[in-house]
């Protein structure tokens, strides 16, 4: 039970989390960190009415769980964006899905605005991939995209993904889990600072973990063991300008792929790709729309 914000009126108690909806609400907002409210309705329950879930987060905006930030959309007045408020983040930290993962609150609707852009496409990127799952009745839910996961990569650097994606391909009784670095490019970079993405990637492959007091440098295997058994494949989606320049941003990607030593290493041991944001809308991420950074014809992204 949340506690009332200290002067704050409790007029009403906090929300049952008992209740599956809401519970669901709170828990998408707290681990994407910012949704609309039709990201929302796509993500967790795309059969139900979106009016269900208006009501849902206006109810949890009274409350003062949940606040809003307008969107920069002209077109569309209307739009805005959810995220918890602190009281919010306060009462999600303890939920399952969340254990191990520090809240992220917004301490006010311009840190939000703040960050809105780039969340969002990175919540957008994650719904062709759940509507991908639902079709073929595989196994990606809502929670099987965890977005910014830092990891070390030595000389006290980290590297942080846009999002780690858990999937599993169901066929028959046969079952097949792949795992994958999502990196989500605007356009908001330069080319070279987004190919210098796959560097960090190889650093990561290589980084080795070092007992913790030992005078000499002792290797106890790649630090990535700690959390994959296998390294995830890494995968670029790119939005934000016309196909010509995005194109020209994949060509940059195999560029370094086949010219950088660490980075051509890392394409000999792990799937590396890059598909457009709109293709993977139009044709899911299941279709011929991955083109592998170590050369090759498109590819769906299961078969890299």
């Amino acid at each position: 039970m949340a506690r009332p914000t200290p002067g704050a009126p409790a007029a009403e108690p906090a929300p049952d989390l008992a209740e599956p909806l809401r519970l669901q609400v709170l828990t998408a907002l707290a681990l994407h960190r910012m949704a609309t409210t039709g990201q929302i309705h796509q993500m967790l329950r795309p059969d139900a009415s979106r009016q269900l879930f208006s009501r849902v987060l206006n109810k949890l905006r009274s409350m003062g769980f949940v606040d809003l930030t307008p969107l920069p959309d002209p077109g569309r007045p209307r739009t805005h964006a959810w995220y918890l408020t602190p009281q919010g983040a306060r009462l999600t930290r303890d939920l399952p899905a969340l254990r191990g993962r520090p809240p992220y609150p917004f301490t006010s609707t311009t840190a939000a605005s703040l960050k809105t852009p780039h969340t969002l496409t990175v919540v957008r990127a994650h719904l062709p991939f759940a509507a991908d799952a639902r079709r073929h009745r595989h196994e990606h839910g809502p929670w099987d995209w965890t977005p910014e996961v830092a990891h070390p990569i030595g000389e006290g650097e980290r590297l942080v993904a846009d999002a780690v994606m858990h999937y599993t391909v169901t066929d028959g009784e046969t079952r097949r889990k792949l795992r994958a670095f999502v990196e989500v490019d605007r356009t908001t970079m330069s080319s070279e600072r987004l190919a210098v993405k796959l560097i960090q990637y190889a650093r990561l492959f290589q980084h080795e973990a070092q007992p913790v007091g030992r005078r000499k440098p002792t290797s106890t295997g790649p630090a990535w063991l700690r959390w994959y058994p296998v390294f995830p494949r890494v995968l670029f989606i790119l939005t934000g300008a016309p196909r010509a320049r995005l194109s020209d941003r994949i060509s940059d990607l195999q560029a370094m792929a086949a010219h950088h030593p660490l980075v051509t290493a890392l394409t000999r041991e792990v799937p590396l790709a890059a598909a457009i944001l709109e293709d993977l809308e139009q044709h899911s991420p299941s279709g011929p729309v991955w083109t592998p950074l170590a050369g090759g014809t498109p590819l769906p992204w299961t078969a890299l």
